[in-house]
């Protein structure tokens, strides 16, 4: 079971489990927007809670998955933009509550939401760039300024948590998984107190009155990406990530 769901007092969490760093592939992506869409549309859930087990949030896509097949890039990338529009358009609110790494996929979990927390220790980056791959500056820049997100992608290198809270993108920082999950929870409590048709509505005020459609652009981002696979580059990055090597490239298109 990659993922757990769990519905109590209005309140629903999906637990990210799928040793050993939470990636995802491309069934798991689509099965996890189908769960997302599904609670969005329970009149019994208020609010939506997004978690791990294990080292960290999540770690993206198996990228092992890709270097077997390369085809795959077309499921993969429709599984993780539905995943992430079924949070950006969720009719209810949706906290991500981050611990470890939060890469590549988990960008996208993390910038869709509604709120973000993470422990101290947390970490966020994209390092598509090293996988023979692009995509996820949408939701990067939902959570940081433009020339940090483009030192991100071009250098695929992470920033911490306590950066990422400098910037205003963490709500809360939190010594320890415990008081993470405790800290999502309280905040999940007071919103699922609410009137659920102003939640709703609020929701669909606030994504509307947002500067561009994150859902566009990440979908745009992504024809970037299937244009980088067809490079010798693209396969030669995920060969010596999977195999934990320097990658030679080529500089051929």
């Amino acid at each position: 079971m990659s993922v757990d769901t769990f519905i109590s007092n209005g309140i629903a969490e999906i637990v990210l489990d799928c040793p050993p760093v939470n990636a995802l592939n491309s069934t798991e992506w689509l099965d996890l927007a189908k769960n997302i869409d599904h609670l969005s549309h329970n009149d019994e859930v208020r609010v939506i809670v997004i978690s791990a087990k294990g080292k960290g949030f999540c770690a993206g896509v198996d990228i092992k998955e890709l270097q077997e097949d390369s085809t795959k890039i077309i499921d993969v990338n429709d599984g993780c933009w539905k995943t992430s529009r079924a949070i950006h358009v969720c009719n209810v609110p949706v906290i991500s509550a981050c611990h470890g790494f939060v890469l590549g996929g988990g960008i996208l979990l993390a910038g869709a939401s509604d709120v973000v927390l993470a422990t101290e220790d947390s970490y966020f980056g994209l390092p598509e760039i090293d996988r023979g791959a692009l995509g996820g500056g949408a939701h990067l820049s939902r959570l940081f300024p433009l020339q940090a997100v483009r030192k991100m992608m071009f250098t695929g290198k992470p920033i911490t948590a306590k950066r990422a809270f400098e910037y205003g993108s963490i709500e809360s920082l939190h010594s320890n998984i415990e008081s993470l999950h405790q800290a999502a929870l309280e905040i999940a409590k007071d919103m699922a107190s609410k009137s659920p048709i102003a939640m709703k509505l609020a929701k669909k005020a606030l994504n509307q009155i947002e500067h561009g459609d994150v859902d566009e652009h990440y979908k745009s981002e992504q024809n970037f990406t299937l244009e980088l696979y067809k490079s010798k580059d693209s396969q030669e990055a995920r060969d010596a990530f999977v195999e934990k090597r320097d990658a030679n490239f080529n500089d051929e298109d």
